[in-house]
């Protein structure tokens, strides 16, 4: 029992340790490299080969038109959690890439909860906060 209560208390320690801030310069390196051949250089769904898709590619700078940045949502698009049918399954294609890559980081979801994503992702995430419209 008092193990258990320790590994409590020092989860609950390490948890409010601060991270590092997302690089949003790294993302869109990230971006450029993954994610514009369909979001296009735009980030409106006109990549080169959107027009292969069956399902239109997102314009990725309306993300926050419901209100907030929906963090939860892009992080499971990113690493293959939430699929799409626009590649007939796993979205993207290389969402393994971005898992395991260092320690995972918090970010702020919706409504204030926190939300524990891998580095790529995180920084990902960070770029497109950036150029929401």
């Amino acid at each position: 029992m008092r193990v258990q209560t320790l590994c409590f208390c020092l989860s609950t320690a390490l948890a409010a340790l601060p991270v590092q801030a997302q690089d949003a310069e790294e993302g869109r390196a990230l971006y450029t490299d993954f994610c514009a051949v369909c979001h296009g250089e735009s980030l409106q769904g006109d990549g080169p080969m959107a027009e292969l898709l069956r399902v239109e590619p997102a314009d990725l700078t309306q993300l926050m038109k419901e209100g907030g940045f929906p963090v939860l949502d892009v992080a499971q698009r990113i690493d293959g959690r939430m699929q799409l049918r626009a590649h007939g399954g796993e979205m993207p294609l290389f969402g393994s890439f971005f898992e395991g890559q260092g320690r995972d980081v918090a970010m702020v979801g919706q409504g204030g909860q926190p939300v524990m994503v891998s580095r790529p992702i995180a920084d990902l995430i960070a770029y497109l906060m950036e150029v929401q419209s």
